[in-house]
């Protein structure tokens, strides 16, 4: 049975639209809901296993959307809140279904701060610390966390299934030397994009052209801009996206909902 890769949310922290925005991007999906966008966070199905990336804030809303499914593991990117808050969604998943604890992978210098920000769920997770490096084993596939440049401590994964490479970097200002070599030739690279016009936090994100440049240099074969805050600096529809992209081969716009099979 393949992998498949689910986009659960493709935003960055504000999400699309912003309660407090009313700018064109934000106008565009209050008419047309199928082009909001939520906090981003994925989802790994491996055969008869379902593994989380991240559990950003939406986290309820994104799953009601599917056809019911159960949780095998948790991968946390990092421990900023769009992409951690959504960790007691799965509170009544664990104690009215699944019964036992539910195994959360997470940076090293996040351990104590889980502990700190939910001392209430010690019982619902099993909380370790994922490695820079280490090939983790999920049935079909198999997943590495890959050092992003974040500010914290942040990984993005690599996974790798049938000879085919995809990786997801929601949160990066570019790739150590390293990284790209690892990362050379991918079939899929979901990418930070988070800036549609000047990049605010170019130490910590990246924006729509670094992110095609980004793509071009490893040589990804297809590329999914995601984590997208289309309000900073330049606020534009999807429409404007999709025009302003149609030069380039195989650059995607990300979607709630997308999916990639391996």
């Amino acid at each position: 049975m393949p992998c498949s890769f689910t986009l659960l949310g493709s935003s960055a922290g504000p999400g699309v639209p912003s309660y407090f925005c009313n700018c064109c991007g934000c106008r565009e999906a209050r008419k047309e809901p199928a082009l909001a966008r939520t906090r981003s966070g994925a989802l790994l199905r491996t055969g008869q296993q379902s593994h989380l990336i991240d559990t950003p804030p939406d986290l309820r809303q994104q799953l009601t959307r599917l056809t019911a499914v159960d949780i095998d593991q948790v991968f946390l990117t990092h421990w900023h809140y769009d992409h951690f808050g959504g960790l007691g969604e799965l509170e009544y998943y664990v104690r009215l279904r699944r019964k036992k604890p539910l195994r959360l992978l997470l940076p090293p210098t996040a351990l104590e701060r889980f502990h700190c920000a939910f001392p209430d769920l010690r019982d619902v997770f099993t909380a370790e610390a994922w490695e820079f490096g280490r090939h983790y084993a999920l049935e079909n596939c198999t997943l590495v966390p890959v050092p992003a440049n974040h500010g914290i401590e942040t990984a993005g994964f690599l996974i790798m299934s049938a000879g085919k490479k995809l990786a997801y970097f929601p949160d990066t200002a570019g790739l150590t030397a390293a990284a790209r070599q690892l990362l050379e030739g991918l079939d899929w690279f979901f990418c930070d994009a988070t800036f549609t016009g000047k990049n605010w936090f170019p130490d910590s994100h990246m924006s729509i052209d670094q992110a095609v440049a980004l793509s071009r240099d490893i040589e990804a074969k297809n590329t999914v801009l995601t984590h997208l805050s289309i309000h900073y600096s330049q606020a534009m529809t999807v429409r404007d996206l999709q025009a302003y992209l149609a030069d380039y081969r195989n650059v995607f716009l990300a979607y709630d909902g997308m999916e990639i099979v391996l």
